[in-house]
């Protein structure tokens, strides 16, 4: 409105300024009037619009109203729901409470039967049974599985399972199943189970053996040896149903296990390094120079007793070609005995002195086929222990150098070089004890076979003098009593 007005000052200005001109005064007015129309209109439509402002205001209050109400509203159902929420927080208090209590009972029992649970595990994986049912384990693991809480069904079926391997470990099973052979490949045969301590098997080649169970796997292992001869013999009679009685481990599989751990006599000894190998040779040595000894001094020896007898018996009747004739007829069997009586009939003829002395060199010269040997014996008993002394030194040796590098966390790296130590004193000593022995037998075998030539060589001289004596002549440098020819004369008379 007000621009209205302004626009009519401006025009009447404008006609004051031209009333000079009737054309443009005419015009003028016509302009003022057609402002005059215009402020009209604008007057009627602010009014209007005042008119709408107002209708406006009084719906809005009306809205306002209503909005008020609704808060109060709003307000009352919030107080309500407020006290709903107490009343609702206090309650879950309550409840957590006895949920605490609750929990803490549950758990109490769950461990309880998760703990049974791990131990009943452990022993069906121990269980040689298992390896043919490996599928009973699946339920025991969901019970120990972490975060799992067993219901009545896992217990229930835990009671099962145990009843069952009770069962099973008082009955004797046979089944056609599948296990690893001895050559590492899947076979397939009779498997009997004797309870849960021993497995057998028997496949189409007749071939029986033991099992052994793989907790890691739940397979069946055979094991790499087969048992003895009669206890093979057991097995097949057993399983075939012709024998009351079997075989059972009842250590769990430790004593089978032995079995295969069985160290061969040769295995043995060569634990012990490279020692073991030359007391081996002073043993093979020493029972070859033992058994020559043996054979030698059996043939030398004879039947001297016999032989000395007869050449006894003929000498006393003065038959010296009889006397020469047997020596001569065992001259080819090199009797030490024989070669001195041979030497001392030589030398019949000559005195007392020299005849001594050809049956005392005589002895001497058969004296060393006699001992030939004795000396090696003695040095191989004294020469074994030492090596094995040497061979314990070195495993010893070899055991602190394990002990200086890896230290003593681990016996088995030192069991090396204990075995070395251990192995070759045992195979000295086991080589020295009998060739000691030996040497002392043949030791008095020899000096008994030394001493009966002494003693037939005396024996002989002995004869051959008294027969001088009898025949009246002593020989050269001798001489004979009157009384002793005497004697004997007259003996040989009653004779």
């Amino acid at each position: 409105m007000k621009r209205t007005l302004a626009v009519v000052g401006v025009l009447v200005v404008v006609v004051s300024a031209f009333a000079v001109s009737p054309a443009l005064a005419q015009d003028v007015r016509a302009a003022v009037r057609q402002a005059e129309v215009e402020r009209q209109e604008a007057l009627e439509r602010a009014r209007l619009a005042e008119l709408e402002i107002l209708a406006d205001r009084e719906a809005l209050l009306a809205e306002v109203e209503s909005l008020e109400e609704e808060e109060r509203g709003l307000d009352g159902r919030l107080a309500d729901l407020e006290s709903r929420v107490a009343a609702l927080g206090a309650s879950r208090e309550r409840l957590a409470d006895r949920w605490g209590r609750e929990e803490l009972q549950y758990k109490e029992i769950s461990g309880n039967v998760r703990l049974a649970a791990r131990d009943l595990l452990a022993m069906l994986e121990q269980s040689p049974l298992t390896a043919l049912r490996p599928e009973r384990l699946e339920p025991l693991r969901r019970i120990v599985r972490e975060g799992y809480f067993p219901d009545i069904d896992d217990i229930a079926g835990m009671t099962d399972a145990l009843f069952e391997e009770m069962e099973l470990n008082g009955q004797v099973g046979m089944t056609t199943g599948t296990f690893v052979g001895r050559s590492g490949e899947e076979t397939t045969g009779d498997i009997m189970t004797l309870g849960a301590f021993t497995a057998l098997y028997r496949t189409g080649g007749d071939e029986v053996g033991f099992l052994r169970h793989s907790q890691s796997e739940q397979k069946l292992f055979a094991l790499s040896s087969l048992p003895p001869g009669d206890m093979q013999r057991d097995i097949r009679n057993y399983m075939a149903g012709e024998s009351p009685s079997a075989v059972v481990d009842i250590s769990g599989g430790a004593a089978l296990r032995q079995i295969t751990q069985h160290v061969g006599f040769w295995e043995h000894l060569l634990l012990g390094g490279p020692i073991v190998y030359p007391i081996l040779a002073i043993g093979v040595v020493a029972l070859l120079v033992v058994a020559y000894k043996f054979a030698f001094l059996s043939r030398v020896h004879g039947n001297t007793d016999r032989i000395m007898s007869e050449v006894t018996r003929r000498a006393s009747r003065g038959d010296w070609e009889g006397c020469e004739a047997i020596v001569q007829k065992h001259s080819h069997k090199k009797m030490p005995v024989v070669e001195v009586v041979a030497d001392g009939l030589s030398a019949r003829d000559e005195d007392r002195s020299t005849l001594e002395s050809v049956m005392q060199e005589a002895i001497l010269r058969e004296l060393p086929r006699v001992e030939r040997g004795l000396s090696v014996l003695s040095v191989f008993a004294a020469v074994a222990p030492l090596l094995g002394l040497l061979g314990t030194v070195t495993g010893m040796i070899e055991t602190f150098r394990v002990i200086t590098l890896y230290g003593t966390g681990d016996p088995r790296l030192m069991s090396s070089g204990i075995s070395e130590a251990l192995i070759t004193t045992e195979l000295g000593l086991a080589v020295a004890i009998p060739i000691m022995l030996f040497h002392t037998f043949l030791s008095r075998r020899s000096n008994s076979i030394v001493g009966e030539m002494e003693e037939k060589a005396v024996h002989l001289s002995n004869i051959i003098l008294k027969e001088r004596s009898v025949n009246g002549d002593p020989g050269p440098g001798t001489t004979i009593p009157d009384d002793l020819i005497a004697g004997e004369k007259a003996g040989r008379a009653v004779a």
